[in-house]
């Protein structure tokens, strides 16, 4: 069960955030309006939620998921890998030390982002992508490690983070696209397998007793619903177009 959750409201740099998608340039209203709705949902599944105030001078940082790593006993502050973040994870260790005694860090010159970590119970993958290099993959699984979780490397052959591919639901259950449709390493998992057009919705977020999901893509909610999962679907055009997802733009513990 999660209790809380961290987000933070997108500033109006966020426009001008980076992106690697030819999906346009995002409506700043809009943003603010999915971003609200993404809040009440959070709220309806139950948790807590502290909502951080928005920053100028880093575009991207509604994305917080990329600043940190958080078990229930410890947190690891991230080293973003893209110059441009370096200063959301200093920012983001000041309100970590409000949950967490117990804080860890990676260190240059290993970078990760946090959408590159999926937890499976006590397994965690560590995906190696343009923003997690090597170094900081295994500087986190050697933290893990050190404290009796699971940790398996994975290097990325397409998607831009782990989790934009695949996500974990519990009960042995993850929502799986493209190069983890039959990737070795989650050949245990029962797969909800997503099509290639409906790829987006690979990265959802089960919260307690409900699934969140991208709005719109009928196939792969009908899946997750025929598992036995309540859906909340969401409008995620404006986060689409910056390369985010629904994990991204939260910390959940």
């Amino acid at each position: 069960m999660f209790k809380q959750v961290i987000v933070k409201k997108p500033a109006s740099s966020y426009v001008n955030g980076l992106t690697t998608s030819e999906l346009g340039k995002p409506d700043y209203e809009k943003a603010l309006e999915q971003h609200e709705n993404y809040i009440q949902a959070l709220a309806k599944c139950g948790v807590e939620v502290k909502i951080l105030s928005k920053s100028e001078d880093f575009p991207d940082s509604t994305f917080v998921e990329d600043t940190g790593v958080l078990t229930p006993t410890f947190a690891v502050i991230s080293n973003p890998g893209a110059d441009s973040r370096n200063g959301e994870a200093k920012d983001m260790n000041n309100v970590i030390k409000e949950f967490y005694d117990d804080i860890r860090y990676i260190k240059a010159p290993g970078t990760l982002d946090g959408g590159d970590v999926l937890q499976i119970e006590d397994h965690f993958y560590i995906g190696i992508s343009d923003r997690t290099n090597e170094e900081g993959a295994d500087q986190l699984k050697k933290i893990l490690e050190s404290s009796d979780y699971k940790a398996t490397i994975v290097p990325l052959k397409k998607f831009f983070h782990l989790k934009t591919g695949i996500s974990y639901l519990g009960n042995n259950h993850i929502v799986a696209a493209g190069e983890f449709i039959d990737h070795p390493d989650f050949e245990q998992y029962e797969k909800i397998i997503v099509s290639p057009d409906e790829e987006y919705c690979a990265n959802c977020i089960r919260v307690n007793d409900y699934v969140i999901i991208p709005k719109g893509f009928e196939k792969t909610k009908k899946k997750i619903n025929d598992a036995g999962y309540h859906t909340i679907e969401l409008n995620m055009s404006e986060f689409q177009k910056q390369d985010g997802g629904l994990s991204c733009l939260s910390l959940r513990f």
